[in-house]
């Protein structure tokens, strides 16, 4: 069985981000998400330009994506679409309040 788009989504669900204990998903970062031949192709919107941790952020999204069925290749795109705290989800302001931060 090859992995679907909701596959790919509940699996970036996993990969927090560097700086805080919240999923990029819960950050609303993750922009559009997509699996074709087996490539999973992920826009991702950073919480600022020239954020420090993008390249750490692409690995571990890489890693985890790689684990699931069907995907032998992953590309991560980084989306200009402005990010605010407007994206957080619930759980992720949740979070982030718990950590101190909001």
């Amino acid at each position: 069985m090859k992995a679907s788009s909701v596959e790919v989504e509940r699996a970036l669900a996993d990969v927090l981000d560097p700086e805080y204990p919240v999923s990029l998903v819960d950050l609303g970062l993750i922009r559009e998400v997509a699996v074709e031949d087996g490539t999973a192709r992920v826009s991702i919107a950073y919480c600022s330009l020239g954020c420090p941790c993008i390249d750490l952020i692409e690995k571990d999204v890489e890693e985890r994506l790689l684990r699931l069925e069907g995907i032998e290749r992953v590309e991560v795109v980084e989306s200009f679409e402005p990010w605010t705290r407007r994206d957080v989800s619930r759980k992720g302001l949740a979070q982030l309040r718990g950590a101190g931060v909001a």
